[in-house]
């Protein structure tokens, strides 16, 4: 009987609020400004990692149904990259599938390269924004993992790696549980419940985020209004509302808005509001050109921007998910994990995604920003474009160091917090 892999993709999502935290993982000498070179590492998986960002996005969109949508896709290629590092055979070459890597066109060595860069450049103590990402592995001390396996997921992916005490079950699930916690800063508890009894390691990644709006909202200016769930149906909402410019476009071809919200540093988010009845349009386009076209039409443009305050979470069985997407070997007793440990055969028993997200108006105390709105209208000049987020949306959230999308989601209802 194979062994139970337990792997956990936990993640906190976006806050947005300033605060500076000391990172862990190592400053990249790299140079940022070289971001664009073909060459580097991170940016020779960028276009894998948005492949698999919305193939994972429309095969939770249908199980979702009516409900809100988010995940990070990077938390959960980097989890399921580190893991190939001991897969072997057919079972490898299935994870590089489900996860867009083609073998013929990028060795290994590449693909951990860049995750690597990833994390390194993520967690650049000098960023402006707080971003902790990391990966930690609970390990059942009789388990006897090989060496190269061993220093290969603490070189490429700076995992930790922590000997538990998996006979006392309730013990090894304190442990994880208070880990999971103090990495989230309290957001995420209690979220292992029970351990299969044949559980010999506990994969964790977790990634958290805060980061300040450039251009903040003020608080006054937030009230209640309609948020329309369909043609007939309506939830009370707090928007927060500002007249500044933006950089937008009209996607005529798609029937949608899309907004640009940067944040201090360089992480920025996508707003997309579809016209109404158009969202399975636009999201059946959604791949990396469709992305990468907006980016490269986004025009400065005065708005009166209307978007909702909100906080939702949603969890995932990225098992049965990735089954669905064709990943099945590594969840069976045909499992080659023979990279990872002596004389043990092991598989992947679970696989869990939980994501948070909580978007207001700031974080600060003070915003010198917030307070120097300008709400005055000259009649010289013709009324801003009015762009109100008061129907179901697509956000995403995107390193530009990294070209990493960090967050991807759909908001049908901001008053549903759990999913």
């Amino acid at each position: 009987m194979k062994s139970a892999l337990y792997l956990c993709l936990l993640l906190l999502g976006l806050q947005v609020q300033g605060q500076q935290q000391e990172q862990q993982i190592p400053h990249s000498p790299e140079d940022h400004s070289q971001a664009e070179d073909e060459n580097l590492p991170h940016v020779k998986i960028a276009p894998s990692n948005a492949d698999f960002a919305f193939r994972f996005y429309k095969q939770v969109r249908e199980e979702a149904g009516n409900k809100n949508i988010f995940f990070s896709p990077l938390s959960i290629s980097t989890a399921f990259a580190m893991l190939s590092l001991g897969a072997r055979s057919n079972t490898l070459r299935e994870l590089h599938k489900g996860l867009f890597f083609n073998e013929t066109e990028m060795e290994k060595q590449k693909i951990h390269e860049g995750f690597q860069c990833v994390l390194q450049l993520l967690s650049d103590p000098h960023r402006e924004v707080q971003l902790n990402m990391g990966n930690a592995l609970f390990i059942n001390d009789r388990l006897k993992l090989l060496k190269k396996f061993l220093d290969d997921v603490i070189h490429f992916y700076y995992s930790e790696a922590i000997s538990s005490n998996f006979q006392n079950p309730p013990e090894a699930i304190k442990e994880i549980n208070e880990y999971v916690e103090r990495k989230t800063h309290g957001k995420i508890v209690d979220l292992v419940e029970s351990l299969d009894p044949d559980t010999m390691m506990v994969l964790v990644n977790y990634i958290f985020f805060k980061g300040s709006w450039e251009k903040p909202f003020n608080n006054l200016n937030t009230r209640d209004d309609d948020f329309f769930l369909d043609a007939t149906n309506s939830v009370k909402v707090k928007m927060m509302h500002q007249n500044k410019a933006f950089n937008i476009h009209r996607d005529e071809n798609l029937s949608c808005w899309v907004v640009e919200i940067p944040y201090t540093g360089n992480v920025t988010s996508l707003f997309v509001l579809p016209d109404e009845g158009k969202m399975k349009q636009v999201e059946d386009a959604l791949l990396k050109e469709t992305v990468s076209n907006w980016m490269e039409s986004l025009k400065i443009r005065e708005i009166y921007l209307v978007l909702p305050k909100f906080s939702i979470s949603a969890s995932y069985d990225v098992k049965s998910l990735f089954e669905k997407m064709g990943v099945t070997e590594v969840f069976s007793n045909q499992a080659d994990l023979s990279g990872v440990a002596e004389e043990t055969l092991l598989k992947v028993s679970k696989a869990i995604h939980r994501a948070v997200v909580d978007v207001r108006e700031n974080g600060t105390e003070a915003s010198a920003a917030t307070m120097l709105e300008i709400t005055l209208l000259s009649l010289r000049f013709p009324l801003p474009l009015h762009i109100a987020f008061n129907r179901p949306f697509l956000m995403m959230i995107i390193d530009k160091t990294t070209h990493s999308m960090l967050f991807l989601g759909k908001i049908v209802n901001p008053t549903a917090r759990e999913d």
